[in-house]
């Protein structure tokens, strides 16, 4: 089993930062990528960013260039550095984890608010 646990949402004023951690842990193989995504109200789940265990990362062409994604291979985490939040930013940010045999992965979701 297989168990993703999120950290770092919170409330922050517009232009603020926040970092969010996403450690997985379990019967972990052959991991693809890992990512975050996000849930605002009344709105699909979108992605935000992902990166591979190669290193290769993409982002959603609203966090191009506030948001950075990294992640530590060893201990299986991924971090979302968020920089010059915005008001649009809010939403509940998801880790997920996707791997070559084992299935797809979610974390249970952090609250990320921005106040403007």
């Amino acid at each position: 089993q297989v168990q993703l646990v999120e950290s770092g949402g919170g409330l922050v004023q517009a232009g603020g930062s926040l970092r969010l951690s996403c450690a997985a842990s379990g019967s972990i193989r052959s991991v693809n990528a890992m990512g975050w995504y996000r849930q605002a109200p009344g709105k699909q789940r979108e992605l935000v960013a992902a990166i591979t265990s190669g290193g290769r990362t993409n982002y959603a062409d609203s966090v191009k260039g506030r948001f950075t994604i990294s992640r530590d291979n060893a201990k299986y985490t991924v971090y979302l550095q968020m920089n010059s939040l915005k008001p649009e930013d809010t939403a509940v940010y998801y880790c997920n984890l996707d791997t070559n045999w084992t299935g797809n992965y979610w974390g249970q979701g952090t609250q990320v608010t921005v106040s403007s």
